[in-house]
């Protein structure tokens, strides 16, 4: 497994090793050692599982407040995401930059989110299947977003009309999210 840091500290990409033969293939996707190696030392509690049946499903950009935020290691099992990571931590020389990364199937790659990063995420394929580590549970009252086109973001999604739950619409820009990373 290596863990690639990005230009964002603390957000990182993960390539797991695939051992493949005539049969398929194995992988570690996750090893709580090897993290521990790079100084994380997250303890996941919940996995999350979606499914977007349509290309162009963007669910996004969301974020919990403390004391109930989330560390995420995402991936994808079936199909292709364009996975996207803003950092909100407030003083933090890179606040509201972002890092986005193609995960796939085929890619195997991961990443890793840590607290004070709003996340969203658009389907390149239908019937794109997404699983995700947290290491804090859902909490609806922490549970807030930033508008996915939020100009002063500037995210260069791949989908000119994408396809949002009614919730996702309605995010604050982040100039007027509630945060405090």
């Amino acid at each position: 497994m290596t863990i690639i840091p990005t230009k964002l500290e603390g957000l990182y990409v993960v390539e797991p090793e695939v051992h493949g033969d005539s049969r398929g293939y194995f992988m570690e996707s996750y090893s709580h050692a090897r993290f521990a190696e790079h100084g994380m030392n997250m303890q996941f509690v919940q996995d999350n599982h979606s499914l977007s049946v349509q290309s162009g499903v963007l669910r996004g950009l969301h974020y919990q407040l403390n004391p109930k935020a989330q560390t995420k290691l995402v991936r994808v099992i079936a199909g292709a995401i364009y996975d996207v990571a803003v950092d909100i931590r407030n003083g933090s020389p890179t606040f509201g930059q972002w890092v986005g990364v193609i995960l796939s199937e085929s890619n195997k790659r991961q990443l890793l989110i840590p607290r004070g990063f709003a996340h969203g995420f658009c389907t390149l394929v239908p019937h794109t299947q997404v699983l995700y580590k947290v290491d804090e549970y859902y909490s609806p009252d922490q549970d807030r977003g930033i508008l996915w086109c939020d100009p002063a973001l500037g995210i260069d999604w791949p989908a000119s009309k994408p396809i949002l739950s009614d919730k996702d619409q309605k995010h604050p820009l982040l100039l007027d999210a509630e945060i405090h990373f």
